[in-house]
């Protein structure tokens, strides 16, 4: 840079960078972290927040029902909407359902208690 030009030279590829002073900019160093021991502790306040009665088959279990009502009932044209969204994988197959959200069978008739779960 000279006094005339005020603009600052570009270094070219190869040469190393240098700070506005002209020295070398410092090493870089390594900066590790250890979320071990933070991640145990989130994990145990989780469960605890969730408490001893927390199930989380029947949590599972719940979703499972939430998903069914919100598939079920489709008319004609949200119906071959949903079957697309399967078809192009945006939206998983349910199992044991007949696309239109649900069970095909919930008297009891495929080995189930009615409920979906096999029969005790």
């Amino acid at each position: 840079m000279t006094p005339q030009d005020p603009t600052p030279e570009i270094p070219h590829r190869n040469e190393p960078a240098r700070t506005p002073d002209g020295t070398a900019p410092p090493a870089l160093v390594s900066f590790d972290l250890d979320f071990t021991a933070h991640e145990i502790e989130r994990r145990a306040q989780v469960l605890a927040a969730l408490g001893p009665d927390w199930d989380p088959i029947e949590a599972l279990r719940g979703e499972e029902q939430a998903y069914d009502l919100l598939y079920s009932g489709l008319d004609g044209e949200q119906q071959r909407l949903y079957d697309d969204l399967v078809t192009a994988g945006v939206l998983p197959r349910r199992a044991g359902s007949d696309g239109r959200g649900g069970s095909d069978r919930c008297d009891g008739s495929d080995g189930s208690d009615g409920d979906g779960r096999a029969a005790t």
